[in-house]
């Protein structure tokens, strides 16, 4: 397993390293010192890539569109790791977690949902967790 802070430092040299295309966006953030950034890394293996983002594209996108303080978001593909990487932009920390515990467990039953209907596995999430955390811009 890898340490936390191992972890951190890879995440830092990713982003460090995107495509110019994909560091643009990061650029693109208001002057606020509020913004919070939320980072989800999740095992997408390569034959469910499109699965993964049609799942997104259903559930999370536009529910988090409606959200109060969503600025945007990017998902990124490693092919190699076979894992994704989500960074969620929110103008603030407290808009991110004023959001309710019921709402998000909700929300991630559909995703899992249309996960499995999207791959055709019968149970559980085709697209766990691997990481969670949050970064502010500096």
């Amino acid at each position: 397993m890898i340490s936390s802070s191992a972890l951190f430092i890879c995440t830092l040299i990713f982003i460090f390293f995107l495509p110019m295309q994909g560091a643009a966006a990061f650029n693109q953030l208001p002057d606020n010192p509020n913004i919070v950034i939320e980072v989800l890394r999740l095992k997408v293996p390569s034959s469910y890539r499109k699965a993964w983002l049609n799942a997104e594209q259903a559930t999370w996108g536009p529910w988090l569109s409606k959200q109060n303080g969503f600025l945007g978001r990017d998902l990124f593909w490693d092919s190699k790791n076979e894992e994704a990487t989500l960074m969620i932009r929110w103008a603030s920390r407290k808009d991110w977690k004023s959001i309710s515990q019921f709402e998000l467990d909700d929300l991630q039953e559909r995703f899992e949902t249309s996960a499995r209907n999207e791959t055709g596995l019968l149970k559980g999430n085709p697209f766990p967790l691997q990481f969670q955390g949050e970064f502010l811009p500096q």
